[in-house]
């Protein structure tokens, strides 16, 4: 009686030695490595939207931790399949951006290095508040080429923008400055907001 015991308690060890070792293997990191897509705006080349220009090089790419929400979901293309536009990091340059994968699993990248829609900056570490700009509302940009904030009223309706599509609204927190990002015929426009 007592050896049939201590074979089932030797057994029972064996057994929790052996699924704790198969634990310790290395846990997945929150981590892709970007593979170049054949989706490209059209006034663009997919080079400028890439977080490098050598295309054959592994560039890693983690989802941010610094921003929250770090993930959306829009229907940016018209296409009536979710969208997911993703805060990233490439570990490399340690710049942000933003990945949008579309419904139809094509890939652009925004940022981490390279300019943003020749806005003058290629990392959005500065972007506070990330959401979805609603398809149908009305935007215009609202600083004027001195820099000053323009009312509602100081804006031409030829100048207004109803959105054809879901956008993205980046803007920094408790700050001014921001945008909405939207695509015009397959191609990335900006929205200057404050």
């Amino acid at each position: 009686m007592i050896n049939k015991r201590l074979l089932t308690l030797s057994l029972l060890a064996a057994m929790t030695i052996s699924s704790c070792q198969n634990d310790k293997k290395e846990q997945p990191k929150n981590e892709i490595t970007r593979k170049p897509t054949n989706h490209k705006p059209s006034s663009q080349s997919q080079e400028s939207h890439s977080p490098k220009s050598n295309l054959n090089t592994k560039d890693h790419i983690v989802l941010s931790k610094k921003h929250s929400p770090n993930t959306i979901s829009c229907d940016l293309d018209g296409d009536h399949l979710p969208d997911t536009v993703k805060i990233v990091q490439n570990t490399d340059n340690k710049k942000y951006g933003l990945e949008i994968m579309f419904g139809n699993k094509k890939v652009e990248y925004l940022g981490m290095g390279k300019e943003i829609l020749g806005q003058g900056f290629d990392d959005i570490d500065w972007v506070g508040v990330f959401e979805k700009a609603p398809k149908g509302e009305i935007y215009w940009n609202n600083v004027n080429e001195n820099g000053d904030i323009m009312s509602d009223e100081e804006v031409k309706e030829s100048d207004k923008i109803k959105l054809p599509n879901d956008g993205i609204f980046i803007h920094q927190e408790e700050a001014c400055g921001g945008g909405i990002i939207y695509l015009k015929d397959g191609k990335f426009e900006w929205i200057q907001q404050e």
